[in-house]
C-alpha cells in the first residue's frame, strides 16, 4: 500500500495538542527538547501550558504545528506506519520536507521560527491586511468576480477544494471583494482572524527575509515522493525544494493540483498527520475515491497500525 503523509496548516492548531505523543515516546520528548533549542523558545510550555491567544499568534502558530506534526509522524513511523509519499499545506509542507529528508528536523525548526516571525512583521507592516474564505463559489468565478471588480490588492491565496478557496489582501480590496463575490454567487464569505495576507504579494518583506535565512541551507534532493504548493506538482531536487520554500510565502497554494498529483502518483491511503480534519474533508472534495484518514492523535494512530 502506498501511502502519502499530510500534514496541515495553520488553522488547526489547539493547546494541550500532541500531549499524548509527548508522554508516549522519549523519541517525542527529545524532539521536542531539539525544537526549543532550534528556536530558542520553550514549546512544551507554549503548547501545553500556554494560552489559546498566546498559540494563534502566527510566529507560535507555525512553529507549534510544525513540531506537532513532525511529533505525529514520528510516532506514526514508531507504530511502523512508514509514508512513501510527503505534502504539506502552507506551514505543513516543512514537516513534509523534513519527512522526505530534504532538510534535517533542526534546521526545520529554525528556519520555521523564521518564517513565522517575519510574516507575522510583514502583516504589521502591510497597514491592514486579511483573508477570507469564500464557499461554494469555483476559483475561476472567484477570479472573474475580483476581475469584473478591478481590484488589484486581493488576490486568490488558496485553492483549496471546488467549492473552497481564500482570498487574501488589504482590508480595502477583502472588503470590497467580498460583496463582489456574494453578487457573484458565494453562499458565505468569511473573514478569517488572522495577521496578514498570507501568500499573497503583500508577504513580499517576509519572502525576501526567508531567502536571506535559507540562503546557506542544504536542501537534498527528497527521498520520498514530495509534492509541492506553489506548483501543484511533484519536487524532484533540492534545489527545487529550496526555492519555493521561499517562494511559497507569496504564491497561491495550489492544493487543488496538488491533490491530483498524489492522487495520478498511485497512492493509496493518505494519513492526515496533525491536529483537526481540514485536509481529510479537503481530500475528500477531490479524490475522495481514496481514503484519508486523521491521524492527530495515539489512539488514531494506534487504530490504522493495527
Amino acid at each position: 500500500m502506498k501511502t502519502c503523509f499530510l500534514f496541515p496548516g495553520q488553522g488547526a492548531q489547539f493547546p494541550g495538542m500532541g500531549r499524548d505523543f509527548y508522554e508516549t515516546s522519549q523519541l517525542v520528548r527529545e524532539l521536542f527538547e531539539l525544537a526549543s533549542d532550534s528556536a530558542k523558545v520553550d514549546l512544551k510550555r507554549m503548547i501545553f501550558e500556554g494560552s489559546d491567544e498566546e498559540l494563534k499568534q502566527t510566529r507560535n502558530t507555525q512553529l507549534s504545528m510544525a513540531l506537532v506534526e513532525a511529533a505525529a509522524a514520528l510516532c506514526a513511523r514508531e507504530h511502523g506506519i512508514v509514508p512513501q509519499a510527503a505534502a504539506g499545506f502552507s506551514v505543513g509542507e516543512w514537516p513534509a520536507l523534513a519527512e522526505a529528508g530534504v532538510i534535517s528536523n533542526a534546521d526545520m525548526f529554525r528556519l520555521v521560527a523564521e518564517r513565522g516571525r517575519l510574516m507575522d512583521e510583514a502583516g504589521r507592516r502591510s497597514g491592514g491586511s486579511t483573508m477570507s474564505a469564500v464557499l461554494f463559489l469555483a476559483p475561476d468565478a472567484i477570479e472573474a468576480a475580483i476581475a469584473t471588480a478591478g481590484l488589484k490588492q486581493v488576490w486568490v491565496a488558496n485553492y483549496n477544494s471546488p467549492t473552497q478557496s481564500v482570498i487574501s489582501g488589504t482590508e480595502a480590496d477583502v472588503a470590497a471583494a467580498e460583496e463582489a463575490l456574494k453578487a457573484a454567487g458565494a453562499k458565505r464569505v468569511v473573514r478569517l482572524k488572522v495577521s496578514g495576507a498570507f501568500h499573497s504579494p503583500i508577504m513580499a518583506y517576509a519572502r525576501d527575509g526567508f531567502a536571506e535565512a535559507v540562503g546557506d541551507v542544504a536542501f537534498a534532493d527528497p527521498k520520498l515522493e514530495l509534492f509541492s504548493n506553489v506548483s501543484g506538482k511533484r519536487i524532484t531536487s533540492g534545489a527545487e525544494a529550496k526555492k519555493f520554500a521561499v517562494e511559497q510565502i507569496v504564491s497561491p497554494v495550489r492544493w487543488i493540483e496538488e491533490e491530483k498529483a498524489i492522487l495520478e502518483s498511485g497512492v493509496s491511503l493518505c494519513l492526515e498527520i496533525g491536529p483537526g480534519t481540514v485536509l481529510s474533508g479537503l481530500w475528500k472534495a477531490v479524490a475522495g475515491s481514496i481514503p484519508c484518514q486523521a491521524c492527530g492523535t495515539l489512539d488514531q494512530i494506534a487504530a490504522i497500525s493495527l
